[in-house]
């Protein structure tokens, strides 16, 4: 049967020197408009985050988006799977696309990866806008390093696996949980090309991940679209890290953590007035609608 998704920007593989292929999504967007770089969350892929926010956000706004590594058609790498390397990756990829400055958005997983963009690449980054995201996402407790040390074993046994085993039971673990349309065979296929070893180290990486004692000193505008009803990353969590950084505003929707994509007529508005927010504070303009 063919799988039919939404409709979706142009999009390309992109070798980054010394890093690997990439995949990545483009939107020209108006003449001299500021580039929206976005980052998607954990085992989701650039499309399946992005899908509802692509051509509202391109009608204002450049648009480049990118899958992380082991996610959709993200590089692949022995390495394990840093945060750090991710945000190196978005340099890399504005290096080869001529791209001096962006407004880093990060969503779940994408907001640490944001953030460390802003850390070891501050040149780039004009303001950043974080959605769905926090500061850090597990208390370090005793029990909690057992989980994700559990977490990396079972990662490592993964990798151990014939790819194509690997692959079968991860494409049927998805088709399991979700009924059978044409969007949610589109969304099976989107999580299948993901890796499951690297989904497993991602999801480590992110439980250990904790900006707080730097996250105080971001100094380009900021803004925090908050998920009020969260169940997933806390909103008590989201909020603080809105009160971590200096001068951010705060956008607030009433949804839970998937309300990119499940309660997009509310997310949509609200994440665009936060990028045309940086944008101008930024003093990179926005154009009128």
């Amino acid at each position: 049967m063919p799988i039919t998704g939404p409709p979706l920007p142009p999009g390309r593989r992109l070798q980054l020197p010394g890093r690997g292929q990439t995949f990545i999504r483009e939107i020209t967007g108006p003449p001299g408009a500021p580039t929206l770089f976005l980052l998607h969350g954990l085992s989701a892929t650039a499309d399946l985050n992005w899908f509802t926010c692509y051509h509202a956000l391109g009608r204002e706004f450049g648009v480049v988006a990118i899958d992380h590594r082991g996610h959709g058609h993200g590089i692949r790498s022995v390495r394990r799977f840093r945060l750090e390397d991710c945000a190196d990756d978005v340099a890399a990829v504005c290096h080869e696309l001529g791209l001096e400055r962006i407004i880093p958005v990060g969503y779940s997983m994408g907001g640490p990866i944001a953030q460390l963009t802003w850390r070891r690449h501050r040149e780039l980054v004009a303001g950043l806008v974080l959605c769905a995201t926090a500061r850090t996402f597990a208390e370090q407790s005793p029990r909690n390093r057992v989980l994700m040390s559990g977490l990396l074993g079972m990662s490592a046994a993964a990798r151990m696996a014939p790819v194509a085993l690997r692959d079968q039971f991860f494409k049927t673990f998805v088709g399991r949980r979700l009924p059978d349309t044409p969007m949610t065979r589109w969304a099976a296929s989107e999580l299948g090309h993901n890796d499951a070893a690297t989904v497993l180290q991602a999801t480590w990486a992110v439980s250990s991940y904790d900006s707080r004692r730097w996250i105080g000193e971001v100094d380009v505008p900021t803004a925090v679209v908050m998920t009020t009803h969260d169940r997933l990353v806390a909103p008590d969590r989201q909020r603080k890290l809105a009160e971590s950084i200096p001068g951010a505003t705060v956008y607030p929707v009433r949804a839970d953590h998937g309300a990119v994509a499940m309660a997009a007529n509310a997310f949509v508005p609200a994440l665009l007035e936060a990028c045309e927010d940086v944008a101008s504070r930024a003093g990179i303009g926005v154009p009128a609608r």
